[in-house]
């Protein structure tokens, strides 16, 4: 009997699966909007999701979680916690957004820009 599973694996083991999302989700908080595959970006949306949803405890635990989950990184998480999390105070969900971008040149994946919903690229910053 197949079980659904919940993550993709791409053919990584799990330290290193897990180091490729912790990753994404730094760039994707550090440059509110990155170019990836769309299976990578379809991936770490929950991730990221579920980070903004815990910053807008604004608790000390919830900025220690953020701290844990990101592997140490306080700046990045400093930057979730004080200026991302307050934009998306007042929304319930959604916070990112995913647009397919056509296949990348090597091997035809395809790709997507994902990013914060309300970013505006040419002042690299967000709207509410």
């Amino acid at each position: 009997m197949t079980n659904r599973h919940k993550n993709t694996k791409f053919g990584r083991k799990s330290g290193h699966r897990k180091a490729l999302i912790r990753n994404l989700a730094k760039a994707i908080i550090q440059h509110r909007r990155i170019e990836t595959t769309l299976i990578k970006a379809k991936d770490i949306r929950g991730t990221v999701e579920r980070l903004v949803t815990i910053a807008k405890r604004g608790t000390l635990h919830s900025y220690r979680t953020i701290i844990s989950r990101l592997g140490n990184d306080s700046k990045i998480a400093k930057i979730l916690y004080d200026e991302i999390a307050p934009i998306y105070k007042k929304r319930p969900g959604g916070y990112l957004r995913i647009m397919r971008h056509g296949f990348r040149t090597g091997d035809s994946a395809p790709m997507a820009i994902i990013e914060f919903i309300g970013y505006d690229p040419d002042t690299r910053s967000i709207k509410a």
